[in-house]
């Protein structure tokens, strides 16, 4: 079979990335960071906009450059069609479809919840990367989405379990911000509670029925146990950061992985991944190697370069449907919510 090029574009949010792959290896993944947003505490749509259109060219040259290829060995350009911030998102829709044009070579649609999953498909190039057998179960995590999916094939995907309300990530990143810390909060409560006692504060789980999330009331929860103890002592939060950090990041884990037993339970499934930009965390990482070895789960934690918006999970979506035959017209317009191919039944 000849081999196939794939170019990755990923904008969806604040970071601009693209990757080359070979097939399903690796090749390059570029990625440019907007350190603009630090100052507002999160992302401003407008401004990252601007900067993914600053960016594109140049990472997408970069990309080119490391893999040792030029832009007419391309087989076809893959981009994240959605979801994700719509003028992040034109930014880079527009510029897949002129680009493919120029080559005359097709465009592929991806979607960004199934890129991240898609990323553990990724082989090294040793080629002797473990890669999930169908089915499997994917816990995907990031500040905009919490799902529980069940992976049939590529691209038959099944959502039995979400969030209906605020995503794990933004409840790390809120709690962050409540304690005055840095943005983006999620690395940040993670380094702290290496340092404290996560059974220092115990904060509410919610009961949500079946395999659905909440995270908003754990959030007014830990704001309110902040008010109350910095009315007290000003200094709390100073002289307790590790410690709360520990307790909210181990709340917040917990929850994540009782719906992931019960999942496991429900379906059968014992072999399960973890993806999305809070795959990085290390007490999920923990968690999960070891359910691993008290459970016999067959656990999947993706590599740190690829828990965060890449552009190499798009190519790789993109390589399985570049051999399907799945392309896209040039009246693909982006989405900012929810998933054009998957829901809370089979994606097609």
């Amino acid at each position: 079979m000849k081999d196939t090029y794939i170019l990755g574009i990923e904008s969806s949010c604040d970071d601009t990335s693209a990757a080359v792959l070979l097939n399903n290896q690796m090749l390059s993944n570029v990625i440019a960071n907007q350190a603009v947003h630090t100052e507002f505490g999160g992302v401003v749509p407008e401004l990252a906009s601007r900067a993914h259109q600053q960016n594109i060219i140049p990472v997408i040259a970069s990309a080119l450059k490391k893999a040792g290829i030029e832009k007419k060995d391309l087989s076809a350009v893959a981009f994240t069609r959605g979801p994700g911030l719509l003028g992040s998102l034109l930014v880079g829709t527009s510029f897949a479809k002129a680009f493919s044009m120029g080559l005359n070579i097709p465009i592929i649609e991806i979607d960004h919840m199934q890129g991240h999953i898609l990323s553990h498909f990724i082989q090294n190039k040793d080629g002797n990367k473990v890669l999930p057998e169908f089915p499997f179960l994917c816990l995907t995590v990031s500040g905009g989405h919490t799902q529980i999916v069940i992976i049939r094939d590529y691209f038959d995907m099944e959502v039995i379990g979400q969030t209906i309300d605020d995503a794990a990530g933004e409840a790390f990143d809120k709690a962050a911000k409540i304690m005055s810390l840095p943005y983006p909060g999620g690395p940040f409560i993670d380094k702290y509670a290496k340092e404290g006692d996560p059974a220092a504060f115990a904060f509410p789980k919610p009961s949500i029925r079946d395999l659905d999330f909440s995270f908003s009331g754990l959030k007014t929860s830990f704001l309110y146990f902040l008010r109350d103890q910095l009315k007290e002592d000003p200094y709390f939060i100073d002289k307790h950061r590790s410690d709360l950090c520990a307790s909210i990041q181990y709340t917040i884990i917990s929850i994540l992985m009782d719906k992931v037993s019960k999942a496991v339970k429900q379906t059968g499934i014992n072999q399960v991944a973890v993806a999305g930009g809070v795959s990085a965390n290390s007490g999920l990482r923990n968690a999960m190697l070891k359910m691993q070895e008290t459970k016999g789960w067959k656990v999947f934690i993706p590599e740190f370069q690829f828990t965060t918006d890449n552009a190499a999970m798009i190519a790789i979506a993109g390589y399985y449907k570049f051999l399907r035959g799945e392309f896209t017209g040039q009246s693909a317009v982006p989405y900012s919510r929810g998933a054009s191919k998957q829901k809370k039944n089979k994606a097609k």
